[in-house]
């Protein structure tokens, strides 16, 4: 037993015969929406009488003051033309300022953020540094103090002292003093 799907115009409920003729239509506005565009399906040939009966309109939104909700104006074009006292208004259209800014330009790359340090290796580890200070990093000065204390010398950088009860208590130095 073989099924047959049949398809009807939402508009005049007559059967579609052939899938290629169907045309989607989505409803944008119209006074008996009520949440949003809607969607009909309609044969080909129902189309032709939608385009005749279009008409030349210009949406516009009015601002009534600072802050204000835009009220939605939707008028023939002609009566809208005539608005402009005989200027063509075309030309008013061209000379007139956007209504949105422009789309900002393509950022540039951003700058690559310093990678962070790990302070719990011999190349880093000692460094003076914000945040809090790892055990990792801990037992690596507790281990090669000697090297690193030189390493930080010939860098420039304070050395770690014993006697510098915040360094001891920094890097629980106090199994060596």
């Amino acid at each position: 037993m073989a099924q047959r799907m049949v398809r009807f115009s939402d508009l005049t409920n007559k059967i579609i015969e052939d899938d290629d003729a169907v045309v989607r239509i989505v409803v944008e506005q119209h006074p008996a929406l009520g949440n949003g565009p809607v969607e009909i399906e309609v044969a080909e040939d129902e189309v032709e009488p939608i385009r005749k009966g279009a008409l030349s309109v210009v949406s516009l939104k009015l601002y009534q003051g600072e802050g204000s909700e835009p009220e939605a104006v939707t008028m023939e074009i002609e009566a809208f033309n005539k608005l402009a006292g005989g200027r063509d208004m075309a030309d008013v259209i061209r000379r007139a300022e956007p209504a949105y800014p422009p789309r900002k330009q393509a950022r540039p790359a951003p700058v690559p953020v310093t990678e962070k340090l790990d302070y719990s290796t011999l190349e880093h580890a000692g460094k003076p540094h914000r945040g809090k200070t790892t055990e990792a990093e801990k037992e690596t000065v507790r281990n090669n103090l000697p090297a690193i204390n030189e390493r930080l010398k010939r860098d420039g950088i304070r050395t770690i002292d014993l006697d510098n009860a915040e360094h001891v208590a920094r890097y629980g130095l106090e199994a060596l003093t």
